[in-house]
């Protein structure tokens, strides 16, 4: 008795996607796409690669992510909630920096006296200091005011971790609203910033300037 033909399975990958997919699984931090570029042969269509990597990698556990302006392989999003029993549970940030933290995400270039100001009460050296270390905050220059106070921002890491390609995909206040983190009747003149709409005015700092506020 004849066999039943096999069905032709997915198309083998091409050389470009396969080692595209070795260096962004051995990366320590997403990779950019010009990243990619120097890595792959020349005239390898970058783009093209990613979407070949990512549609071979859309039905399984794990998916190509666009993160921090670059690309990593994370967890499949509907698989989360059966991995996080399995997690350490990572250190939780006291409430006072986690306000920071959203004050530096949604206001940056900022100083730590716009954060006092903005959160109405002082800002401990400790709460900083603990977002410097975790690596979710840097120091990003001087303000051009007398003084020139030191400017904190979010880093590539920050973005990372939340699953953010960029500041400005930071929900707003509509997104805020819909998930419950914003309820009841808001204060006359509440609004949330649009992320990373603050202005430059500050210069770069210095080499060897590392001194905090």
């Amino acid at each position: 008795m004849a066999k039943a033909p096999r069905s032709p399975g997915p198309p083998p990958p091409s050389e470009a996607a396969r080692l595209a997919e070795a260096l962004i699984f051995c990366a320590p931090a997403p990779l950019s796409e010009a990243d990619l570029a120097a890595r792959l042969p020349p005239g390898t269509e970058i783009r093209a690669v990613l979407a070949e990597i990512a549609d071979a990698y859309a039905p399984r556990g794990i998916t190509l992510a666009r993160v921090a302006g670059g690309y990593a392989f994370r967890t499949a999003p509907d698989l989360a909630p059966a991995l996080r029993g399995g997690v350490p549970e990572a250190r939780k940030l006291s409430r006072a920096a986690l306000e920071t933290l959203a004050i530096v995400a949604y206001h940056q270039p900022v100083t730590r006296a716009e954060i006092e100001e903005i959160r109405g009460v002082t800002t401990s050296k400790g709460s900083l200091d603990l977002l410097l270390e975790t690596g979710w905050v840097r120091l990003r220059g001087r303000r051009r005011t007398p003084g020139r106070p030191v400017t904190y921002g979010t880093t590539p890491a920050f973005l990372d971790h939340f699953g953010l390609d960029a500041v400005s995909d930071l929900p707003g206040l509509d997104e805020l609203k819909g998930l419950g983190l914003i309820e009841g009747r808001l204060p006359a003149g509440f609004r949330v910033p649009q992320p990373g709409a603050a202005g430059l005015d500050e210069d770069p700092l210095a080499p060897g300037d590392a001194a905090a506020d």
